[in-house]
């Protein structure tokens, strides 16, 4: 499969140039086939051929900054750099370019199984030659990280769901992650919206906004829903009444 997204074109071409990037890899809504432009962002993942040193990820930054000027202009387009002898190791931090930063991130489970079930080359080898395969009982493992780290953090922290990229995304991660928990699978964020824990207005607005709509919903109202969702379904995570 190859992407006819013209900024990942863009993107892999100019990587591929640089001579040591030896594959980019599709994750995310684009490799799920859940990808909506304007709505989705692009997710990739870069493997290297050593580590990622302060001079690379000067070039780095300098291409993505051209790139986010240019081509991939809107697309919030993001990609990890992972040193490919750490490919294996999940708890190893990489440099990864999200939203006009270069931060250092894990290759979460979740990405990587997106990646090993659902992912494609831009360039390079396929992602099954390149990570381990990933049981359901893996991806289970993986969506209890994501629940249990970050957004148990979140949770922690009722200010933040005032945000409402944040209130929205919460009530889909944890509608993906139960049902991950649950079958050991994959949700899409399109099919998660379907089974959000809110009233039928605000999972209707959702799909709305999922759709690329401008549809608001309710501040405060909203963040109440999706804080309270976030609380339980983390307080909730191995016991049988998620």
């Amino acid at each position: 499969m190859v992407t006819s997204v013209p900024a990942v074109l863009e993107f892999g071409r100019q990587l591929e140039a640089l001579g040591w990037v030896k594959d980019l890899l599709v994750a995310g809504s684009l490799a799920t086939g859940d990808y909506i432009p304007g709505v989705s962002d692009l997710d990739l993942v870069a493997f290297v051929d050593g580590p990622v040193d302060g001079r690379r990820q000067a070039t780095l930054v300098a291409l993505h900054r051209h790139l986010d000027a240019g081509a991939a202009a809107g697309a919030d387009l993001g990609c990890v750099y992972v040193d490919a002898a750490q490919a294996i190791n999940v708890s190893i931090r990489h440099p990864t370019w999200t939203h006009g930063l270069l931060v250092q991130r894990i290759l979460s489970g979740i990405t990587r199984a997106e990646l090993v079930r659902h992912g494609y080359p831009v360039y390079g080898r396929s992602p099954y030659e390149v990570l381990p395969a990933m049981t359901d009982d893996d991806v289970r493992e993986a969506a209890r990280a994501e629940l249990t780290g970050y957004w148990a953090w979140a949770a922690r922290r009722p200010w933040m769901w005032l945000n409402p990229v944040i209130a929205d995304l919460g009530l889909t991660s944890m509608a993906r992650g139960r049902y991950a928990l649950r079958t050991g699978e994959l949700l899409t964020k399109s099919q998660a919206v379907e089974q959000v824990h809110a009233p039928a207005w605000l999972i209707d607005q959702l799909r709305a906004r999922r759709h690329g709509d401008h549809v608001l919903s309710p501040r405060l109202r909203t963040a109440l829903i999706a804080w309270r969702d976030a609380r339980r379904t983390t307080s909730r995570v191995g016991t049988p009444d998620l």
